[in-house]
Order: C-alpha cells, then structure tokens, then sequence
C-alpha cells in the first residue's frame, strides 16, 4: 500500500503537469456553462413553466445535465484512452511487468486519478452554476448523483476499450474523438435536451452519454425516475468493462 501511495502521489504530479489536459478536465466544463450562462441573452431568462418545481429558474438549467454528461466523456474519451497507450506505446506497461510494481496497478492509479478530476469538474460546474448563474438544486440529487456514476462506470469502460484497441497514443486520441462528438451531440450539447426532435431524443436514450444527461435532467427538475436510462447505463457498462479488461494488451 506504501508503493501504492508513492506512485498515486508521483503520478498525479505527472497528470497535473499537462496543463491542457488539466484545462480541459478540470476547468472546460465550469468554464462552458457559466460563459453560456453569462454570455448568451436567452439562457439568463427563466423558464416560462408553471409545472416547475422553482420560481423563475434560468433557462441555463437545464443545460447542466448536458455538461456534466461533457465532463465525462472528456476524461473518458479525450483524455484516459491517450494515457494508457502512451505507456504501452513507450514501453512503459513492459517494463514494469519485470518489477515487484505490476503494470496494472499504474493503470489502478490512473483511474483514480481520472475519477477525481471528474468529481472535482463536475463539483466545479454545479457550483458556479448554481453561485453565479442562479440555477436552482436538483430536485431529487440521489438520481442525480446515481446518473453521473452511471455514466461514469459506462464511459470509462468504453475509454478502456478504445484504450486496448489502439496500439498507439494518435491512434486512441483519434478513436476517442470519433465517439467524443457524436456523443456530444447525444448528450445534447449543440441541441438542447429539451428541444429535441423526438427520434433524436429516443436515440439519445440509447447512448451512455445521451441517457446520462437525460438522466440526471429527470432528477434535477424532478420528474419521474428515469429507469430505462440507468438500466441503459447500466448494459452498457456491464458488456463494455468485461469487454475492455479482456482485450487490453500490456504489450
């Protein structure tokens, strides 16, 4: 457990040392929301919606589920897949198979390290929105938080097996962005959740990200419990994980 600690704590120096990595991880998905917020007329106005469970809630409420969903697959496709093939590409994950140090307890390490900048960007994000911007508490933050870790479990899988597929770092970061910006627009990032067409949003349903986001906007304006959607993240993680643990080569 001592080596452990040692290379948690070497390691994260080496993650924060990449400051765009930090950037986008950490600050992008805080930054985009309150820059809407702030910036774009519309998304100040509130609600026209007597059902709401507030007063005059801005209209940037309902974007926030969309960005939590971008925190995660930022981590997950941008930034997780590119660290695990370097270190196989550079020869890292080999070497250390020949040290008391398995290879795998660096790839351990680095999912912690990941799950932590999720939380501290997805903390950052509810927290400017909710101290800046004047949006309003999840209604019902046990499906919130039940969503995000959903999507989590779902979208670090897939980042796994993008990350055992590849055989390079330029190889997993352009995989990566193939699945990052259709998930996006899923998640409803370019059109809002709200405003979705409808066979738009049934497909969203289906995807990690979309059925995230859909997710967690039930539980923030408190709507019905969104059970096909965790069940979704749920599958998803189940075949994705098992599937990614299998195929990832250390060599």
């Amino acid at each position: 457990m001592s080596a452990v600690g040692t290379l948690l704590r070497v390691e994260t120096r080496v993650w924060l040392r990449d400051p765009a990595g930090v950037f986008f991880a950490l600050v992008f998905p805080a930054l985009i929301l309150v820059a809407l917020g702030l910036l774009i007329p519309s998304f100040g106005e509130p609600i026209d919606d007597p059902a709401l469970p507030w007063d005059s809630a801005p209209a940037v409420t309902a974007w926030v589920p969309t960005v939590l969903g971008l925190a995660v697959a930022t981590i997950s496709l941008t930034t997780m897949p590119v660290q695990f093939a370097t270190f196989r590409e550079k020869g890292v994950l080999r070497r250390l198979a020949t040290t008391p140090m398995p290879p795998r307890r660096l790839i351990g390490v680095h999912l912690v390290i990941n799950v932590v900048a999720l939380v501290v960007a997805g903390a950052a994000a509810v927290v400017g929105a909710v101290t800046i911007l004047g949006v309003p508490f999840a209604v019902d933050p046990a499906t919130v938080l039940l969503c995000f870790v959903l999507a989590t479990t779902a979208m670090f899988s897939l980042g796994l097996l993008v990350a055992a597929w590849a055989e390079r770092a330029t190889a997993a970061s352009g995989l990566g962005m193939l699945l990052y910006f259709p998930s996006l627009l899923f998640s409803g990032v370019w059109v809002p959740l709200p405003v979705m067409p409808d066979w738009m949003q049934e497909v969203s349903k289906y995807t990690p990200v979309g059925a995230a986001a859909q997710g967690m906007l039930a539980g923030w304006f408190g709507d019905a419990f969104p059970l096909t959607q965790v069940l979704v993240m749920a599958a998803w993680t189940a075949v994705l994980f098992p599937l990614g643990v299998r195929l990832f080569r250390w060599t």
